[in-house]
């Protein structure tokens, strides 16, 4: 019998990006990009900083965990009782980098929000290649 308080599912998304890792790494980790293709921050990619996204239909309260330049990112995220962890890796590949992102920490019981980070993120990654793709 398994237990479903502690059972948790995770979202994750990986593609191939024909970018560095340092331009990803810019578009992860500076404000005025993130903006551009996930939500307004008051981030700093600094460990234990707390900081927010904002969105028009409310916030997400976050704490950087890992900071690891152009190779880790991880950072708490917590909205309507989610208390997930989303953590990017970025691998040099050729000419490009392959970059993962996974959410962990969805209980059996907040489907809603586990559909939603399924279909939310890969629109997030389709953004983030517009800007990359755009800025230098």
């Amino acid at each position: 019998m398994t237990d479903l308080t502690t059972e948790t599912r995770s979202v994750i998304i990986e593609r191939e990006m024909p970018f560095p890792a340092e331009k990803i790494w810019r578009a992860l980790t500076q404000p005025h990009l993130m903006q551009e293709w996930l939500m307004k921050s008051d981030f700093k990619p600094i460990v234990d900083h707390r900081f927010n996204f904002t969105a028009d239909w409310g916030a997400v309260d976050c704490r950087v965990l890992e900071v690891e330049p152009h190779k880790t990112l991880a950072y708490s995220w917590g909205a309507y009782g989610l208390e997930t962890v989303v953590t990017w890796t970025l691998t040099p590949r050729g000419t490009g980098t392959h970059l993962r992102m996974e959410q962990s920490g969805f209980r059996a019981d907040q489907r809603q929000a586990y559909g939603g980070a399924r279909s939310g993120w890969p629109q997030f990654f389709d953004r983030l290649e517009q800007v990359l793709a755009r800025v230098d």
